[in-house]
């Protein structure tokens, strides 16, 4: 299968090693960027070929991943549209709904939406992917393929549960980061020093994550044998509370979820301007 990426940053770039890697050939990659250093890198490091001319790669293309930022897909898509038709199309521009870009492609084209993460830089994300009416299920499978480079994935069977892996799985690792920004600003000011409450908070995540993947009980079970009765993370956890963490998480993930489909409504306009 040919693939080409429209776009050439950091998350193509990890999928294109992330294929390379499972042993995909170089020679059935291509990317197109507007940027010429872009494509320089990404043939230095990986031996794919480069274009500056989407429509006629895609012409040759069996699949074509579009990685550019959401502003810029209607004009990407308008100017791809005669090239597309009968193509697998795999977007991974955030909150441009199936339907917009169908349309912005001339109605052709067999769209697969994906939302993936930016732990795929690293070969550990997760991708929530959509299939739009008309897709086979050997493009589902070219799709999941593509992704799986990079990490799990699963489908949704509705778009606007795309919304929600947006707000969960999209923009987790921010919150994560934040939690962890929190415990380390805690050690810092109980005396440890910026290394060690950096190697500490890492450290604690990295494990926790490992024993919640290798046992089977729910989060509050785990948590539960961690919590001692009198004692300090008992306290901790009760300080948490008191303070409404939890109801505030989840607050936190249904606010994204609604600008998520906000955004979906803004930038499906055919403005020219819109989404800006």
């Amino acid at each position: 299968m040919n693939i080409l990426f429209i776009g050439g940053g950091n998350m193509a770039a990890a999928i294109i090693g992330g294929l390379i890697t499972r042993g995909w050939p170089a020679g059935s990659l291509c990317a197109v960027d507007v940027v010429p250093a872009t494509l320089e890198a990404l043939r230095g490091r990986y031996g794919i070929r480069t274009s500056d001319d989407g429509a006629a790669e895609a012409l040759r293309a069996d699949c074509v991943v579009l990685a550019v930022k959401p502003q810029q897909l209607r004009s990407v898509a308008l100017a791809l549209a005669p090239a597309v038709s009968g193509r697998l199309v795999l977007s991974i521009a955030a909150g441009i709904r199936g339907a917009d870009l169908t349309r912005w492609l001339g109605g052709g084209a067999r769209v697969v939406r994906a939302m993936p993460n930016t732990p795929a830089l690293v070969g550990a994300g997760i991708s929530g992917l959509y299939a739009m009416p008309g897709v086979s299920r050997a493009e589902r499978e070219n799709a999941e393929r593509i992704l799986a480079a990079v990490g799990e994935t699963f489908w949704v069977e509705d778009e606007p549960a795309l919304d929600a892996v947006t707000a969960v799985s999209g923009s987790g690792p921010a919150y994560v980061f934040y939690f962890i920004e929190a415990l380390e600003q805690a050690a810092r000011e109980l005396g440890l020093s910026p290394e060690q409450a950096r190697r500490g908070a890492l450290a604690t995540f990295a494990g926790a994550i490992r024993l919640a993947l290798a046992d089977t009980a729910d989060p509050a079970t785990l948590r539960a044998r961690v919590t001692s009765k009198g004692g300090t993370t008992e306290r901790a956890i009760a300080m948490l509370d008191a303070a409404g963490v939890k109801a505030a998480v989840a607050t936190a993930v249904h606010g994204a979820c609604q600008r998520a489909a906000e955004l979906g409504d803004e930038l499906g306009r055919d403005s020219p301007d819109s989404g800006h």
